[in-house]
């Protein structure tokens, strides 16, 4: 390990997003050392590295990871990676406290938000730190964005649209993130960071409406600081408004200010990697930044659904 570099542990390293912070451990300059999944079929790891400790059982990785804490600093764990089904991610953030690192989770970084205070009483205990990957904040387009809005002190209440469609299935309601105490639902998995983006943008949300539940679509009007969102989540093929070319992903995704689209497909190749530098460099996206999606999530899974009405999405009226 050279002076500069860290050593990184992996927790779920078997799961869908878990090639996205294997390219960034190795793209800042960091090296794996240890991982861990119930899943066995990790071969992806020799892309990146053949020389890390592989775990299938949650305990033996922990008790690894404690034995590496009492050797000397150049072979401890410094980061944990986390990218777990969500209903684990508190867990296994304790886990990476408690042996002396510091944490790196997938979002949500919980499902409700009384969780946050328990995490904020183990930063304190443990004097640790918890990250999150809120990737949509770095984005360039986003960015770019964000500074437009922050100059403009019109006040002006800009009328947002959002529509995401992302098509699964049926494997998806059979794994944990169909599961809705697993996942939070559509509008935790799918759409928190979408809600995360909105209130960064746009400042704290007020009014809320549901117009639609289901465990595969959720829709509903959020009215922030700044702007009237109406918002659309899906994961049911049936949703998508537009043909999809043969070949092409089952996916649509569409968000407007005042009419106007924000192009952001690009550019998501390397967010992960942005958000590492940042935390690396002791800035990254902890609990304060992550409380207020996760409240805005929370909220909307529990309020009560209403008629359909001028604040409705339009994929709601056809």
């Amino acid at each position: 390990m050279t002076k500069e570099s860290k050593n990184f542990a992996a927790i779920g390293v078997a799961g869908y997003i878990a090639p996205r912070h294997l390219v960034a451990i190795q793209d800042t300059g960091n090296k794996l050392i240890a991982a861990t999944d119930i899943n066995d079929s990790v071969g992806i790891l020799d892309r990146y590295t053949q020389d890390v400790r592989f775990f299938t059982e949650i305990e033996r990785f922990d008790r690894h990871l404690e034995k590496l804490r009492h050797r000397p600093e150049e072979k401890r764990i410094h980061y944990v990676s986390i990218m777990t089904p969500n209903y684990l991610h508190d867990a296994h953030c304790r886990l990476a406290l408690r042996v002396g690192a510091t944490a790196i989770c997938e979002k949500p970084l919980v499902i409700n938000p009384w969780n946050l205070d328990q995490l904020a009483r183990v930063e304190e205990e443990y004097q640790g730190k918890i990250n999150t990957i809120l990737q949509l904040r770095v984005h360039p387009a986003l960015v770019a964005l964000k500074e437009k809005l922050d100059a403009d002190k019109s006040g002006k209440q800009h009328d947002v649209l959002l529509s995401y469609v992302t098509s699964r299935g049926p494997w998806y309601h059979t794994s944990w993130k169909g599961y809705p105490e697993k996942s939070g639902g559509v509008a935790t998995n799918i759409g928190i960071h979408f809600f995360d983006m909105l209130q960064w943008l746009f400042g704290k949300p007020g009014l809320l409406k549901l117009h639609r539940s289901t465990p595969k679509s959720m829709s509903g009007f959020v009215e922030f600081e700044r702007a009237q969102v109406r918002w659309f989540l899906s994961v049911d093929e049936n949703d998508l408004p537009v043909e999809i070319e043969p070949g092409k992903p089952k996916t649509y995704r569409s968000i407007t200010v005042d009419g106007d689209e924000i192009e952001f497909s690009g550019g998501f190749t390397d967010l992960h990697t942005r958000v590492y530098e940042r935390t690396l460099a002791g800035n990254g996206f902890g609990l304060d930044d992550a409380r207020p999606s996760i409240e805005l999530a929370y909220n909307i899974r529990n309020t009560p659904l209403t008629a359909i009405d001028d604040l409705a999405h339009p994929f709601l009226k056809k």
